[in-house]
């Protein structure tokens, strides 16, 4: 069984590519990697709370563990801080870091070139799946929201909306139905990997400047 290391986004294909390794015979999901912002506490491009993803963590069984970046963080910085992550996976014998990308190849030429020097492989499960069929699955078997759009694209009504074959039907032609270009980003609460449900609802919707455009977040509240 090689010992692995999900990077976990909370979303979507995240949640699949832990199926996939879950159904793999060869494979031990050790635990969750999620990056989050030292001044909000929350993922920069998901919006979504610290506290959501270590009750997400807690309702598919896995230890997350996190690595705080600052608001404006270089790619420099960022590396280090996975750097002495990978060091410290690599003494506990943790053998690769499995990534839920897709199809973007200079993404993961990226993430191959940060761990070339490093005594972890990298994994990608769901490499050069259909990015339709999958996003049409996921809305069958999962639930999740959607926390945060590319405003450029994609309106603010979509924040905040249920990832399911209505939404899939409404997005524009030009979106990519896993939003695998950064056009939207979801957060799973229930499906085959969880042990229980996290319980979510939906608060306001704000927008924000994100480098030369915005996004509009959809805030996940947990009930009282």
């Amino acid at each position: 069984m090689i010992r692995t290391v999900l990077s976990w986004s909370g979303g979507k294909d995240a949640a699949v590519a832990l199926a996939e390794m879950r159904r793999a015979e060869d494979v031990h999901v050790e635990g969750l990697l999620t990056t989050i912002g030292t001044e909000t506490n929350r993922s920069s491009m998901h919006g979504v709370r610290c506290e959501l993803y270590e009750r997400q963590a807690a309702a598919v069984g896995l230890p997350v563990e996190f690595v705080e970046l600052p608001a404006d963080a270089t790619n420099e910085a960022y590396e280090r801080a996975m750097a002495a992550v990978i060091e410290g996976y690599a003494e506990r014998s943790i053998e690769r870091i499995a990534f839920a990308d897709l199809l973007l190849d200079d993404v993961r030429a990226y993430r191959e070139e940060q761990l070339s020097n490093s005594a972890l492989d990298g994994y990608w499960p769901l490499w050069g799946r259909d990015t339709a069929a999958l996003a049409a699955d996921f809305a069958e078997r999962f639930e999740a929201t959607v926390v945060s759009v590319d405003g450029e694209p994609l309106g603010p009504s979509f924040a905040g909306r249920a990832f399911d074959a209505q939404f899939l039907a409404d997005l524009p032609d030009e979106v990519d139905p896993c939003g695998e270009n950064g056009e939207f980003h979801t957060f799973v609460w229930d499906g085959p990997v969880f042990e229980k449900p996290v319980s979510v609802t939906t608060g306001e919707t704000v927008t924000r400047p994100v480098g030369d455009g915005e996004f509009h977040y959809c805030e996940l509240l947990t009930p009282t």
